[in-house]
């Protein structure tokens, strides 16, 4: 069982690393990423605990990259998360976010309900190598009795359309892409049947791009054939896994629910030895 998309407490998941590993372990996972938005503060808990478990752990992380103000969302494997590089550019990535979140918490207030901004982002203050976002806001609107479930928050107040929403600063796609191969990984499209742009996916190849992640848990079958069949035809790898996040009120996913073949992995392992080499 390979399942190359989960999150941890360092972005928007409910388990620290050790705990995730422990999951995965029990679950019958044998290599497994952990791909935190936007920061890769977890990584070095989770490759000790993979290998205490014997589970091949793989550098991951989930860079959120926007066009024409929709999140694209990267994912990037075998990277070296020591690089300067990599620390800088996901520094200012982290940034935005603390901005954007103080924004929506803004725009909640203009609608009568306060909340206290600077204890929701008091994780990411304590350790600035945490990336805050949306479901950060969503669990404080349940705790203050505001909606019943981090689902409700969204579809009232934090999608896009609804209220509170605020438009993502961030890099475009081609630059995250090209931040991935200046520190040796590949850069993989995240759950494509989501953000429905498969148009942009030919100049995104052209940019770079190593993979497509085929294998997710809302791709239904025939999506994640139709994926693919497209990846064939592009050239280029896949990629899958749960998106795992520990929170039943986030998808209601386990981690090793989808599982990538090991063949596709293989190939995108040779990717990124080509890519580093």
């Amino acid at each position: 069982m390979i399942d190359l998309h989960t999150h941890t407490t360092a972005s928007d998941g409910g388990c620290n690393a050790a705990e995730l590993v422990a999951r995965a372990s029990a679950a019958g996972v044998r290599v497994l990423a952990v791909t935190d938005h936007d920061t890769v503060a977890s990584c070095g808990e989770a490759a000790a605990a993979c290998a205490a478990a014997g589970i091949e752990f793989v550098p991951g992380i989930e860079v959120t990259a926007a066009r024409d103000g929709i999140d694209v969302h990267t994912l990037a494997y075998f990277l070296d998360i020591h690089s300067p590089v990599l620390e800088e550019f996901l520094g200012e990535q982290r940034r935005q976010r603390i901005a954007r979140v103080r924004l929506m918490i803004d725009r909640l207030a203009t609608f009568g309900i306060v909340l206290d901004r600077d204890a929701i982002l008091q994780p990411a203050y304590d350790d600035p190598s945490k990336a805050a976002g949306r479901p950060w806001i969503a669990r404080a609107l349940v705790a203050g009795g505001h909606v019943s479930s981090t689902n409700e928050a969204f579809d009232r107040w934090l999608a896009r359309g609804r209220p509170a929403f605020v438009s993502r600063i961030a890099a475009t796609p081609e630059q995250v892409i090209a931040r991935v191969h200046d520190v040796g990984g590949v850069a993989s499209i995240a759950h494509p049947g989501l953000l429905r742009h498969d148009q942009w996916l030919p100049s995104l190849v052209e940019a770079g791009l190593d993979a497509i992640e085929a294998y997710h848990s809302d791709h239904d079958e025939p999506t994640t054939a139709r994926y693919v069949a497209m990846s064939e035809t592009l050239g280029i790898a896949i990629s899958g896994g749960s998106d795992y996040h520990g929170d039943p009120q986030h998808g209601g996913r386990s981690i090793g629910d989808v599982s990538l073949p090991r063949d596709a992995y293989d190939r995108l392992k040779a990717r990124s030895a080509t890519r580093s080499a």
